[in-house]
């Protein structure tokens, strides 16, 4: 991989095994190698894609596209099904926010917990505790089980525990949503301020902030690269398909 390639895609795949009958996944582990009991549903299919050093890409497509699994291939979350994927960095990634988190742990033993997952030393972590803890703003509730937690609660805090990750590329999928409005202001002032030195990855159906922050856009259309290229040409692309215009004016850009 180039010195200033971080991710590079080639020809990934991804299908999910769908078993129709309550005991085709048992006869699967049984008879599998002599016969297949369940049907392949293919969410991606063929993404190719290169990101370089300090770019900020937006990936945009319809509900059900592939933009999340492609996501959770990229962190490592997910193996493709063929295809290769090489990422060049530590990722932080801020997908399903808290998902991973053990409900019955402390959040400031999910905060230890998740700083180690993404590759830090547990004296940095905590070092970095009470940053983290203001970062995420939910007061004693830090030193509460993550059951107790709204799902607005969940996401400050592992936002807040990516947010002091150190890492080279951050990955973020809409779950930001889940935030309250002044907690979705200081994520965006995390995510404009890493964008200064840091590879960013984003999948947000905000077309606006996606053409503000990023310099290219990825889009999916039934878990296959329909184009990619500069912000504001492929956003315009995606807005004149999904409010069904004629798409004469289109060519895919590669």
């Amino acid at each position: 991989m180039s010195s200033d390639l971080v991710i590079s895609c080639d020809r990934v795949g991804k299908a999910f095994q769908l078993y129709m009958r309550r005991n085709d996944q048992l006869k699967q582990a049984i008879f599998g190698h002599w016969k297949q009991f369940y049907h392949q549903h293919w969410v991606l299919r063929d993404i190719s894609f290169k990101v370089r050093q300090g770019e900020r890409i937006g990936i945009i497509g319809r509900n059900g596209a592939g933009k999340t699994t492609l996501l959770q291939i990229l962190c490592g979350i997910t193996l493709p099904t063929h295809g290769s994927v090489q990422v060049n960095g530590r990722v932080a990634p801020i997908l399903a926010l808290g998902a991973g988190f053990d409900h019955e742990l402390t959040g400031r033993e999910n905060a230890l917990i998740g700083g180690a997952i993404l590759g830090m030393r547990r004296s940095t972590v905590e070092a970095r505790l009470t940053a983290i803890a203001a970062f995420a703003d939910i007061g004693d509730f830090f030193y509460q089980p993550v059951k107790l937690y709204s799902s607005g609660m969940t996401a400050r805090l592992a936002f807040a525990v990516c947010a002091h990750a150190d890492a080279d590329i951050l990955i973020v999928d809409e779950a930001l949503s889940v935030g309250d409005e002044a907690f979705g202001a200081k994520c965006d002032a995390f995510i404009k301020d890493f964008a200064k030195h840091g590879t960013i990855l984003v999948v947000s159906h905000a077309l606006e902030s996606l053409q503000a922050l990023c310099d290219r856009v990825l889009w999916i259309e039934d878990g296959a690269v329909r184009g990619i290229g500069p912000a504001k040409e492929i956003i315009a692309l995606y807005r004149e398909a999904v409010e069904d215009k004629p798409a004469s004016a289109f060519a895919e850009i590669l």
